[in-house]
């Protein structure tokens, strides 16, 4: 059994958040174990979802478990290449946050539910529908495979101020 390890979360902005990832072309051996320590390092953070960008890998893969009841066992899900095949035209707002922007959190609104399309841990073609929590987190952690931020949908204001207090905490962690 090969240990996991956390992986240090780049934090915005940093241009690797920015960038459109590439597809997984084979799920190694390799990837398993990135997928393995992405877990690790989100429940670690802790949060619900992670995405290879945000620990400076630039593939199509994200980790997410949306479980937080109290006692509740975790549901670990792991996906390869994943993809929005359909969307409800029905929309919900929550209160998004990232661990690449620590401590700040905005109101986002995106369909009600998501049908989506991935590659598990062993190659093998998956689809399912998502709903709630986990409708938003999957949407959240594909956007960080093109290159988006929850930021991005928030008014350039509020965006702005949003990027120079990452900026301020970035600076402030780089000193410790």
């Amino acid at each position: 059994m090969i240990p996991m390890t956390t992986k240090p979360i780049l934090l915005h902005p940093d241009p690797r958040l920015k960038k459109v990832c590439d597809p997984v072309q084979d799920v190694t051996d390799e990837l398993r174990k990135l997928a393995d320590d992405m877990l690790e390092t989100m429940y670690d953070a802790p949060g619900i979802g992670l995405a290879a960008p945000q620990v400076g890998v630039l593939s199509r893969l994200i980790v997410m478990d949306c479980v937080k009841e109290e006692g509740a066992a975790p549901q670990p899900m792991v996906l390869f290449n994943p993809e929005v095949i359909a969307a409800s035209e029905d929309t919900s707002v929550y209160e998004e946050g990232c661990l690449s922007i620590p401590e700040q959190f905005a109101d986002v609104t995106r369909p009600k539910w998501v049908q989506v399309r991935w590659m598990d841990r062993d190659g093998n073609p998956q689809e399912q529908e998502f709903d709630e929590l986990w409708s938003t987190c999957v949407q959240h952690e594909i956007d960080h495979l093109n290159g988006k931020l929850f930021i991005d949908y928030l008014s350039p204001m509020k965006r702005q101020m949003m990027t120079r207090k990452s900026q301020k905490m970035k600076r402030e962690r780089a000193r410790t």
